[in-house]
């Protein structure tokens, strides 16, 4: 669900003080496009959108949510974004984040 070694692998670049900051505005920008994400009847730029969720994901090591995003946004660009369903994506960003906050004050960061 979670790609540690990304995130260590990030952590390491950016600074353990500077570490925190990100993953706040992570959290922030993605809730934020999850709530202007299209409703079902309306989904000319659903593509797009799963498109730039899967970016973020991928740069925080959520490697489930990403995958699905990539799934999403490939139906999307074979003309099937009606059929695609949100719930299952959004679903798992909510466990990765969890999963996410968890490892962290659990120590999963070496």
């Amino acid at each position: 669900m979670i790609d540690w070694l990304k995130i260590n692998s990030l952590r390491d670049e950016i600074g353990k003080d500077d570490f925190p900051e990100v993953v706040e505005i992570f959290i922030e920008e993605v809730a934020e496009m999850i709530s202007g994400l299209p409703p079902k009847g309306s989904r000319d730029t659903l593509g797009a959108d799963l498109h730039a969720l899967k970016g973020s994901a991928l740069n925080l090591g959520f490697a489930d949510f990403a995958n699905l995003c990539q799934i999403g946004e490939t139906r999307a660009a074979n003309g099937d974004a009606a059929g695609i369903e949100l719930e299952p994506i959004l679903k798992c960003y909510e466990e990765s984040k969890n999963a996410f906050l968890s490892g962290l004050e659990n120590g999963k960061l070496t």
